[in-house]
């Protein structure tokens, strides 16, 4: 695979592939690009590698929204590890997104965008893991759409994957799960502004879907707890509602309402099953060892979610992370998620020793 290096900006990248990548539903990217960071330097037996697979709205820059579980002195670091997070297939971040420029048009994609599916973003990631000239992926680890990705990567290449991580997510997406998103796009399809051709269309109603996304992310203990009124004499409460204008907004200053809107249905996709008989089937290419976290009160990708993954991989190890925050704790209590990750990883070191002697 030829690709050009674009973009070298510290440890952030960007590669434009010199080829033509087919999706899933057969529409043909032309020369699509990719944006990633890197952190470390890779090992002589290639032995290092710890890949990342980011969440909805992140970005491939782990190190900033992951910090706590990667960084200088973490569990996971530059001086031990070769780090990768991609940016992924649809997210305006520097990989190809709506609001990148359509080749055979000359314009941004806007509306034109093709749908696209996890298994679309795990193609570019294997594409950028062949250029980076990576052999095995010793940890492959994401969390809520991340953890879609790696299950999925898992399958396809399970040569390639010697330990898998997946928090807060699931083999299928539930219908819970589809009516939480298509709410989110209707909420954005009724912004008048969202047929419009330009990068700030629908953002308005982008605010609105985060809103109702948020109200997944955490539950009623998390808001309860952090969102109550210290005033008991107020007659309309206001720090919960001014709460979720806020990160409506935040959103907007750093996202389009395009790629919400793909990623959203690209999650929509996920389905490990889909042309593989079944479930069970799926599940059981994976040969990597393989550890499942789940965060207590996620509403989400609920406890359910990781047991059935559970029943079919019985060699896996499961956990549930004591958190307030539901969902969102997978970006939260990451002290949590360390000493769950270390115990896991060391029993392979033990399991080496022991083969060794």
């Amino acid at each position: 695979m030829s690709a050009l290096l674009i973009i070298c900006d510290m440890s952030k990248k960007t590669i434009k592939l010199n080829r033509r990548v087919i999706l899933e539903n057969g529409y043909e990217l032309v020369n699509p690009t990719i944006s990633y960071h890197t952190y470390g330097t890779l090992n002589a037996d290639n032995s290092n590698v710890v890949w990342v697979c980011h969440a909805l709205t992140a970005n491939s820059d782990v190190m900033d929204w992951w910090a706590g579980l990667f960084g200088d002195n973490q569990l996971f670091n530059p001086d031990e590890h070769y780090i990768v997070c991609a940016n992924i297939l649809g997210s305006h971040y520097g990989t190809t997104s709506p609001l990148s420029l359509d080749e055979s048009t000359g314009e941004p994609y806007y509306h034109n965008f093709p749908n696209i599916t996890v298994r679309d973003m795990v193609q570019l990631h294997i594409l950028l893991a062949d250029y980076l000239g990576i052999g095995q992926i010793d940890l492959l680890i994401g969390g809520s759409i991340g953890g879609h990705q790696a299950i999925e990567w898992a399958i396809i290449q399970s040569e390639r994957i010697v330990q898998l991580c997946s928090i807060a997510s699931s083999a299928i997406v539930s219908p819970w799960v589809l009516a939480l998103n298509q709410s989110q796009r209707l909420a954005i399809a009724n912004d008048s502004s969202w047929k419009e051709s330009s990068p700030r269309a629908g953002v308005e109603g982008m605010k609105v879907a985060r809103s109702i996304a948020l109200l997944s992310y955490r539950n009623q203990k998390a808001y309860n707890l952090t969102q109550s009124e210290s005033d008991m004499d107020i007659i309309y409460p206001e720090r919960a509602a001014s709460y979720q204008d806020y990160q409506g907004y935040k959103l907007s200053q750093r996202f389009n309402a395009y790629s919400y809107w793909h990623l959203s249905k690209a999650m929509d996709s996920h389905n490990v099953a889909r042309g593989r008989e079944s479930l069970e089937k799926a599940l059981s290419e994976i040969t990597a060892r393989v550890l499942l976290l789940s965060m207590e009160d996620d509403i989400l990708f609920p406890l359910s979610d990781q047991e059935e993954i559970r029943k079919h991989l019985p060699h896996s190890e499961h956990y549930i992370v004591p958190t307030i925050y539901g969902h969102d704790g997978f970006l939260i209590e990451t002290e949590k998620i360390a000493l769950r990750l270390n115990e896991f990883l060391a029993r392979k070191k033990t399991l080496i020793c022991s083969l060794r002697n």
